[in-house]
C-alpha cells in the first residue's frame, strides 16, 4: 500500500499549457473576424436596402437620401394599376417555371445515363456539354436569333424557353452526373432484382436520393430564366409579351428614369426568387458539394 501511494505521488501531472491553445482565436483576431464580417454584411444589403426604401418615396424625393420622408405605397400601386407588371410578371414566371420542369427533366435523365451507361458518343456528348458554357451571349444572339425566326419563335414564350435552357441543362447535366456517381450502382442492381426497368430503376430508387441535387439544378434553371436580361430583350416586344427583364426597361428612356416604379417593381421582382430560394436552401449545400467534388 506504501509502495503504491509513493509510485502515485512520484508520478507528476503534465504541466498546464502557458501559451495559446491551437486553435483558439486571441481577442483580437476575434474581433477583427467580426468587425470583417459586419462590414461585408453592409455591403452585401445596403443596395437592396436602398432599392426598398426608395420604392416607398414619393417621386420628388425619388434621388434624395430622405428615406423616411413621407413614405408612401403609391409607386406599388401605380406600378399594379397603371402598368402591364402583371403581364410582365406572370410571361415571366410561365417561362421560368416551364424552364425549371424541362430542365430538371432533361438534366437529371441525361446526367443519369452518363453515370451509369457506357454508349457510343458518350464522350463527347459530355465535352459539348461543355463547351457550349464557353460562349459569351454576344455571340450566340445573333445565330439563336435568325434560328427562332426561322422556326417562328420569336414573340413566344416557348422560344424564350428553348434559349433557357440551352443556357441551363448543360451546365445542370454536369452537376446531376456528379451526384449520381456518389450514389452507390448496388441500388440500381436490387431495382433490376427486383423487375423494375431501368427507368422505373431511375423514377422509384435514384431520384428520391437526389434530392439536393435537383434542388440545386431547380434553383439554377429558375434563377437563370427569371433574371436574363439580353434574350429577353431581343426575342420579345409588345407590352403583351414582354418578360420583367424587358418591361423594365419601359421606365428608362432618354429624358430620364421613372425611379419610384422601377425600384418596386425590382421589389416584386425578387419575390419570387427569394420564396424560390426558401424552398430549396436545406438541399442547395449538399447538393452543390456533390455535383462540385464528384465526376
Amino acid at each position: 500500500m506504501t509502495t503504491a501511494t509513493s509510485t502515485a505521488k512520484s508520478v507528476t501531472a503534465p504541466a498546464a499549457p502557458t501559451g495559446p491553445v491551437r486553435g483558439r482565436r486571441s481577442p483580437l483576431a476575434s474581433f477583427g473576424l467580426h468587425a470583417t464580417l459586419v462590414v461585408a454584411s453592409v455591403i452585401a444589403v445596403f443596395p437592396v436596402l436602398w432599392v426598398l426604401l426608395t420604392s416607398l418615396k414619393p417621386a420628388k424625393h425619388a434621388t434624395t437620401t430622405d428615406f423616411f420622408k413621407e413614405t408612401t405605397l403609391e409607386n406599388y400601386t401605380k406600378l399594379l394599376s397603371d402598368t402591364p407588371f402583371l403581364t410582365w410578371f406572370w410571361n415571366s414566371l410561365l417561362i421560368a417555371g416551364l424552364t425549371t420542369l424541362i430542365g430538371v427533366l432533361i438534366a437529371a435523365t441525361t446526367g443519369y445515363a452518363v453515370s451509369r451507361f457506357r454508349f457510343p458518343g458518350m464522350k463527347p456528348l459530355m465535352w459539348t456539354l461543355l463547351i457550349t458554357q464557353m460562349f459569351p451571349v454576344a455571340v450566340l444572339i445573333v445565330p439563336i436569333y435568325t434560328l427562332m425566326s426561322r422556326l417562328g419563335l420569336l414573340n413566344q414564350p416557348a422560344g424564350l424557353v428553348v434559349t433557357y435552357l440551352t443556357i441551363a441543362v448543360p451546365f445542370c447535366a454536369w452537376m446531376m452526373k456528379g451526384f449520381f456517381d456518389a450514389i452507390p450502382a448496388e441500388i440500381d442492381e436490387s431495382g433490376r432484382v427486383d423487375g423494375l426497368s431501368p427507368f422505373g430503376t431511375f423514377w422509384r430508387l435514384i431520384l428520391p436520393l437526389a434530392k439536393p441535387g435537383i434542388a440545386v439544378t431547380a434553383f439554377y434553371s429558375f434563377i437563370t430564366a427569371w433574371g436574363e436580361v439580353a434574350y429577353a430583350s431581343a426575342f420579345m416586344v409588345g407590352d403583351e409579351n414582354l418578360t420583367l427583364a424587358g418591361g423594365l426597361q419601359k421606365f428608362v428612356n432618354q429624358y430620364g428614369a421613372q425611379w419610384g416604379p422601377m425600384s418596386a417593381a425590382s421589389v416584386l421582382i425578387a419575390v419570387p426568387a427569394a420564396l424560390v430560394f426558401v424552398l430549396v436552401q436545406r438541399h442547395l449545400v449538399a447538393g452543390m458539394t456533390a455535383g462540385a467534388t464528384k465526376g
